[in-house]
């Protein structure tokens, strides 16, 4: 009896995951497997396909241009990250201040985050043109010009820009999110023993936060390593390729360049250095945090 009920009881547990399983296999695992099997080898799309085993990686890692990648990656990462998790914190500061109107401005925050990529790229690069009004503004205040996607030096950063407006709202939510588990007894006490602003900033606010950076870092280190849409729109990858990214040489070299085996090669080493940044981030700032 108690074989038949284990029985009829994995069969239910089987039926009820069995369909999300299927998805799995169909859309997860088949592509990971073939990804794997192209990477090991030399293909075309037109003649047949020939294994080369780890040529395609040992040809990488020779490519001086995915080393001017790796470069503008990190170059990149070091602009995006502490704009994004500085504005995203002064956001959900700010926000835990506001009583009236609160979710107004969640909501208006969160529409850039759904918006399409393409749209406020465009958005965006009307805006930083030579004749935009941002340089327009410039012009009349400090009667200066600035190249901000000419400049091989302002490019990156204001593509940093760009994603940091369209990330302040949801990663600001995350935020918000852990500044409300703080409890306001620890600020009081604080308070208590003369600490100002700052001190129980510092030592309260951004120790008990370690959580939400922890979460923020993970979310702008992977959007560093799959960046495509912004630099694909506005600059090509240049001026001087300072802005070409993993993304749109794993797309030039798999559709342009018709070599999806050395593109499989990228993106298996991409998806290692990028989990591999995760992974030391989380090793270097994640603490466990008590908030009772």
């Amino acid at each position: 009896m108690k074989k038949r009920l284990k029985t009829v009881e994995a069969i239910k547990g089987w039926s009820l995951s069995g369909m999300y399983l299927v998805y799995t296999a169909i859309f997860w695992g088949y592509p990971f497997v073939w990804l794997i099997i192209l990477a090991l080898s030399k293909w075309n799309f037109l003649t047949p396909r020939k294994f080369i085993w780890f040529d395609n990686f040992i040809k990488l890692f020779q490519d001086e241009l995915f080393w001017r990648v790796f470069i503008n990656t990190f170059n990149f990462m070091l602009y995006f990250i502490p704009i994004v998790i500085g504005f995203s914190l002064l956001f959900a500061l700010g926000l835990k201040r506001v009583r009236l109107f609160r979710t107004f401005f969640i909501l208006a925050f969160l529409v850039a985050n759904v918006s399409s990529g393409v749209s406020y790229s465009i958005i965006f690069q009307k805006l930083f043109a030579v004749n935009g009004p941002l340089n327009d503004l410039t012009r009349a205040l400090f009667g200066v010009t600035i190249p901000w996607f000419s400049s091989p030096q302002l490019a990156t950063l204001s593509i940093a820009i760009m994603v940091t407006w369209k990330f302040i709202g949801y990663y600001g939510l995350i935020f918000f999110s852990g500044l409300q588990a703080i409890p306001q007894s620890l600020y009081e006490a604080a308070e208590l023993d003369g600490a100002g602003k700052w001190t129980k900033f510092f030592k309260i606010t951004v120790p008990l936060l370690n959580p939400s950076i922890v979460m923020v870092l993970v979310l702008s280190l992977t959007l560093t390593f799959g960046i495509f849409t912004e630099p694909f729109l506005i600059t090509g990858g240049g001026p001087m390729r300072t802005t070409y990214t993993f993304q749109m040489l794993i797309y030039s070299t798999a559709f342009q360049k018709i070599n999806p085996g050395y593109a499989s090669s990228l993106a298996i080493v991409v998806a290692l250095l990028s989990y591999g940044c995760v992974l030391l981030t989380r090793k270097l700032v994640e603490r466990e945090v008590e908030l009772a």
